[in-house]
C-alpha cells in the first residue's frame, strides 16, 4: 500500500514510522525546511523509551512528486489545512482514503448527516468550502487519535502515553476499506477501533479538549493543575456542559457527566496539551476548529454558550498578541 503522510511533526511521524517499520506499506511524506532534510537524511525516526525506531522514508515539499496514494493521511494542524488541502490534490486519486489525524470539529462533519442540519458548512473551519473542495467526502475516513507524541527536534518524535486510534465511515457503513484500513494500522501496532458513529467520537474528544486545550494554554498550566483549581475546574465544567447540549442537539450525545470526564483526565497526569506545546515553540493556535466552531455551531442550532463564548475571546486575543493567530479584519 502506498501511505504518504502530510505534516511529518509529532502525530504523522508516529505514524509514518510505525507504518514503515511494520513493512507492509511503502510511506511518503509531505514535508518542509528541517523536517523535509531530516526525512531524507535519517528516514523515519520514533523513540519509544529507549528504543529508536526506524524507516525508510521518501519525501518531498511537492505531491506531484510523490503521485497518486492508497493512503494520505494528514496531520497537519488546522490553520494549515486551507493552504495545505490546495497543495496535495495529485495524492489523491478516486480511489484514495483520506485519513485526516487532527483535533477538532473537520470540515465534513456535517456531510452524509441525517435530520435539520445535514450538508451544514462551517466558515471557521472551512472558509468558503475551499477544502470540502480539494477533499471530497466520499474519499475521507474519521478518525480519532489516543495518544500523545512531541518532536523534539525535526524528524524525530518521542512517544509518550497512548495508541489509540478510532476510525469509521462518514455514513457509518463497515465497508471492506475501513477493515483493511484497520488491519494496516492494527499490523502497525495501534489499538484500532472501528466505530459506526464516527462523528460521536469526535465530539466526545473535543467535549474535553475545548477547556483543556485553551485554558492550558493561557495559564502554561499543566492538565493536573487545570483541574486542581476549584473555580477554574467549575468554568471548565460550565463550559464542557454547553458543548454536551449542543452535541445533545446535533445528534452526538455525550454519555458522561464533566466529573466523570475530569477523573480520567486527572489519570494521565502533569501533561501539556498540544496547545500549549504550540505556545511554547510559537506555532499557530488551533482555535478555530476546537473553540470557533463550536460556537458556531451553537449559533446556529440555537443554543447559547456564554462560558465558551468567554474562552474563545479570551485565547483569540492571547493568541493574536503573541503573533500566533490572524488580527481581526480592520472595521469599515
Amino acid at each position: 500500500m502506498k501511505v504518504c503522510i502530510v505534516g511529518a511533526g509529532a502525530i504523522g511521524g508516529l505514524l509514518g514510522t510505525r507504518l514503515a517499520a511494520a513493512g507492509r506499506s511503502e510511506v511518503s511524506a509531505i514535508a518542509r525546511g528541517a523536517t523535509l532534510s531530516a526525512l531524507r537524511e535519517h528516514g523515519w525516526r520514533l523513540r519509544q523509551g529507549d528504543t529508536l525506531i526506524r524507516g525508510p522514508a521518501k519525501a518531498s515539499d511537492d505531491a506531484a512528486d510523490l503521485g497518486t496514494q492508497d493512503l494520505v493521511v494528514i496531520a497537519v494542524k488546522g490553520p494549515a489545512l486551507p493552504s495545505v488541502a490546495q497543495r496535495i490534490g495529485a495524492l489523491v486519486g478516486p480511489g484514495t482514503m483520506v485519513l485526516p489525524a487532527m483535533n477538532g470539529v473537520p470540515w465534513w462533519f456535517f456531510d452524509d448527516a441525517t435530520g435539520p442540519y445535514a450538508g451544514m458548512r462551517l466558515e471557521s473551519v472551512d472558509p468558503g468550502g475551499s477544502i470540502a473542495e480539494a477533499l471530497p467526502t466520499k474519499n475521507v475516513i474519521g478518525c480519532v487519535v489516543h495518544a500523545s507524541a512531541t518532536a523534539p527536534e525535526p524528524g524525530l518524535v518521542l512517544h509518550n502515553v497512548g495508541d489509540g486510534l478510532t476510525i469509521g465511515e462518514i455514513d457509518g457503513s463497515d465497508s471492506a476499506r475501513i477493515a483493511a484500513l484497520a488491519e494496516l494500522l492494527g499490523h502497525a501496532g495501534f489499538a484500532v477501533t472501528r466505530s459506526p458513529h464516527i462523528r460521536t467520537q469526535i465530539w466526545y474528544k473535543l467535549w474535553g479538549n475545548l477547556t483543556m486545550n485553551p485554558v492550558s494554554a493561557l495559564t502554561g498550566a499543566t492538565a493536573d493543575r487545570v483541574l486542581a483549581d476549584p473555580l477554574v475546574r467549575k468554568f471548565c465544567t460550565a463550559a464542557m456542559e454547553e458543548v454536551a447540549a449542543i452535541g445533545a442537539r446535533i445528534g452526538c450525545e455525550v454519555k458522561q457527566t464533566p466529573d466523570e470526564r475530569h477523573v480520567i483526565t486527572r489519570k494521565l497526569g502533569a501533561f501539556k496539551t498540544s496547545m500549549l506545546q504550540d505556545v511554547e515553540v510559537g506555532r499557530p493556535l488551533e482555535i478555530d476548529a476546537i473553540i470557533g466552531a463550536v460556537k458556531e455551531i451553537g449559533v446556529k442550532v440555537g443554543i447559547a454558550t456564554p462560558n465558551i463564548d468567554s474562552l474563545l475571546g479570551l485565547v483569540r486575543l492571547f493568541a493574536r498578541v503573541r503573533g500566533l493567530y490572524p488580527d481581526a479584519p480592520a472595521a469599515g
